[in-house]
C-alpha cells in the first residue's frame, strides 16, 4: 500500500509539474487520450452497447477503426475513428469542430476585408489559437471568398424592378505602379415586392458614357426588367447611358438634393437659405401643375437680382419634377439618391481605414462584401414602397 501510495503521488507530481512547465507534449497526448475517450463513448452510445457488451437493445456492430486526424492549438492528434458496419455513425465531436473552423476562417475573412496585413493575421492567430496562418491557408481563403462575391454580384435578378437609384464613387486604386482614381457604380433597385436591394456592383476607370452603358446591359443580362424610373445626378455620361439604354420606356429623375447644391452655389450666402425655401415650394407641391405655377413665379422672383440662375432655373427644374409623375406616397423617396448617398457614407468609413487599395481586386472584394452585408439588412427590414400603388 505504502509502494501504491508513493507511485501515486509521483505520478501526480509528474503531472502537476508538467502542467506548471507547460509541456505541449503532455498536454497533447493527455488530451488526444480524452477525445479518443470520447469518440469511443459517443460510437457506445450509437449502438447502444459498450465494445464486447451483449445488450437486447443493440442497434448496431463495430467495424473496427479508420485513421483521422483533428487539428488543435496543441498540435494535430492523431486519432483512430471508430466505424460501424451499416457506414451510419457520425460523430457530433468533428461537426462541432467543423463549425469552429468556418468561424474561423469567417474571422480571417473579415479580417482580410478590412485591410489587415498578412503578416498580422499570422501574428493575431498566433497569439489567440496558437497556430499560424500559411500563405497557401491565406490564398485559399481568399479565392473561396472571390467566389462567393462574384456568385452574388452576377446573380440572377428574379423580379423586375421599376426604380433604379443609380451613383458612382471613387476609390484610390493602386494599379501598374501608380495610384488612380477608379470609379465604383452603384446601382439600388426598388423591386416589385418593394424591397430594396443593390443589384449592381461594378469597376470602372471612369464615370463615363460607355461605362454605365456596359453596366446597365450586364444588369439586364442578368434578367432587370420592369424599370419605369432612374434616379441620378446630372452626370453627363451617366444621362446619355439611361437615355440610350432604356429610351421611350424610362422617366429620368434628377436628384433634387444635387440640383439645389448646384443652384445655390450660384447665389450669395445671405440670398441662400431663401431660394432654398423658394424652391421647396416648388419641389412640395400638391402636384405637377401646381409645382409648374409656383416655378414660373419663382423664376420671375429672381430673375432681375440673378438672371443666370433664373435662366437654369427654367431650363433645368422640369428634370428634377419627373417623380410628379409616381404615386404620391412613393414621391419623399423617389426624388431624391439620399438612400443611396447614406450608404455611400457608411461605406466610405469602411474604405478610408484602407486609403489606398493595393490591386482593383481588393477594392471589389471589400465594397462587394459590404454591399452583401447592407442588401441582406434591407431584406430583413419592412416593405420600402408599396408598389401596388403603382399602375400597371
Amino acid at each position: 500500500m505504502a509502494t501504491r501510495r508513493t507511485n501515486d503521488g509521483s505520478w501526480k507530481e509528474r503531472i502537476e509539474q508538467a502542467f506548471l512547465l507547460d509541456d505541449k507534449a503532455f498536454l497533447k497526448g493527455v488530451v488526444e487520450r480524452y477525445v479518443q475517450e470520447l469518440l469511443e463513448a459517443e460510437m457506445s452510445e450509437y449502438l447502444g452497447a459498450g465494445r464486447y457488451e451483449r445488450a437486447a437493445g443493440r442497434s448496431g456492430y463495430r467495424s473496427g477503426h479508420r485513421s483521422r486526424g483533428l487539428r488543435t492549438r496543441l498540435g494535430n492528434l492523431n486519432l483512430a475513428m471508430p466505424t460501424e458496419r451499416s457506414g451510419g455513425f457520425r460523430t457530433r465531436l468533428f461537426e462541432r469542430y467543423q463549425r469552429s473552423e468556418q468561424a474561423f476562417l469567417l474571422t480571417l475573412q473579415e479580417m482580410y476585408l478590412a485591410g489587415v496585413s498578412t503578416r498580422k493575421v499570422r501574428q493575431v492567430t498566433e497569439e489567440l489559437c496558437g497556430t499560424q496562418v500559411s500563405a497557401s491557408m491565406v490564398s485559399r481563403m481568399v479565392r473561396r471568398l472571390d467566389e462567393d462575391l462574384e456568385a452574388w454580384r452576377s446573380r440572377r435578378l428574379p423580379e423586375a424592378y421599376p426604380y433604379l437609384v443609380v451613383d458612382a464613387r471613387y476609390e484610390r486604386v493602386r494599379q501598374g505602379g501608380r495610384i488612380t482614381n477608379r470609379g465604383v457604380l452603384l446601382v439600388v433597385g426598388v423591386a416589385a415586392s418593394g424591397q430594396r436591394d443593390i443589384i449592381g456592383v461594378m469597376l470602372a476607370n471612369t464615370e463615363s458614357e460607355t461605362s454605365w452603358t456596359e453596366a446597365f446591359r450586364e444588369l439586364m443580362r442578368r434578367g432587370l426588367r420592369g424599370v419605369r424610373l432612374v434616379v441620378s445626378d446630372n452626370h453627363e455620361g451617366l444621362v446619355a447611358a439611361v437615355r440610350r439604354c432604356f429610351q421611350g420606356v424610362v422617366v429620368w429623375q434628377r436628384c433634387q438634393k444635387h440640383f439645389l447644391d448646384n443652384v445655390l452655389a450660384l447665389v450669395s450666402k445671405k440670398d441662400r437659405k431663401a431660394l432654398w425655401q423658394a424652391l421647396r415650394t416648388v419641389f412640395d407641391a400638391a402636384s405637377l401643375m401646381h409645382a409648374e405655377a409656383r416655378l414660373a413665379e419663382v423664376v420671375a422672383e429672381w430673375r432681375e437680382r440673378y438672371p443666370m440662375v433664373a435662366d437654369k432655373l427654367e431650363a433645368e427644374t422640369e428634370d428634377t419634377l419627373a417623380f410628379y409623375h409616381f404615386p404620391a406616397d412613393h414621391w419623399v423617396r423617389i426624388r431624391t439618391t439620399n438612400m443611396l448617398e447614406r450608404y455611400n457614407e457608411e461605406l466610405r468609413r469602411r474604405t478610408k481605414v484602407i486609403r489606398v487599395f493595393p490591386n482593383p481586386a481588393s477594392c471589389m472584394r471589400l465594397i462587394t462584401a459590404h454591399a452583401m452585408e447592407q442588401a441582406a439588412e434591407w431584406a430583413a427590414q419592412c416593405q420600402y414602397l408599396n408598389m401596388s400603388l403603382l399602375e400597371d
